[in-house]
């Protein structure tokens, strides 16, 4: 009689569990999707030899967030039309100024023939002329090919003393009539080439110093 009392309860337990785990199974039991189909998730209490090989829960992997993106920065719009014409008429300006040192600046008569004297041969200042327009040229063209002046030193206000300068030199030579040159007493076209070049580096210098503020 014990012995069968005793095997009753021992069947008693089994199919307590095989219960405890058929309600188990159907709590857990997920939607019917490709993923559900092949997986069933076991809790590990009601078999405790599925603990070690639990299937990791990947929806609770925290990602790391990343750096704020920083705000837009405000793009400056290309200036346009006569504004962006600055470095090209400084260029020019400052080619001509060069050349003009080797147009004639004074002119004259004496025992039957005509003087032309040259802005190189005029002195000094002449020969200022045709280095200021070398460095405006030059300016330029280094600005062209990535060569920039610091930050500190605007090349707009650079070629506008530059053309200061040179219109100043040049009205010196307008105004005196240097001695060396004499009896060519009368100026000639190539001065006043020289001057309207220096005025059209100013006018260069200007646009450049606009285009940079």
């Amino acid at each position: 009689m014990e012995r069968a009392a005793h095997a009753r309860a021992h069947v008693e337990e089994l199919d307590e569990a095989h219960v405890e785990l058929r309600s188990a199974l159907k709590l857990v039991q997920q939607p019917a999707t490709p993923l559900s189909r092949r997986f069933v998730l076991v809790p590990t209490d009601v078999v405790p030899i599925l603990a070690p090989v639990e299937t990791p829960d990947f929806f609770d992997v925290e990602v790391p967030a990343g750096p704020e993106p920083s705000p837009p920065r405000y793009a400056r719009p290309a200036p346009g039309g006569l504004w962006a014409a600055g470095e090209r008429i400084t260029w020019v300006a400052g080619l001509v100024l060069m050349l003009s040192s080797f147009t004639d600046w004074y002119a004259g008569s004496g025992q039957g023939v005509q003087l032309a004297v040259i802005g190189w041969h005029t002195g000094v200042l002449g020969k200022l002329i045709f280095f200021i327009g070398l460095a405006v040229v030059a300016l330029v063209t280094l600005n062209e090919l990535g060569f920039e002046l610091p930050p500190t030193v605007p090349g707009g206000l650079v070629v506008l003393a530059l053309g200061a300068l040179a219109m100043i030199f040049v009205v010196i030579r307008v105004i005196s009539i240097p001695d060396a040159v004499l009896p060519a007493n009368a100026r000639g076209i190539g001065i006043w080439i020289s001057l309207l070049a220096a005025l059209a580096v100013i006018a260069g210098g200007l646009l450049q110093t606009s285009e940079d503020l």
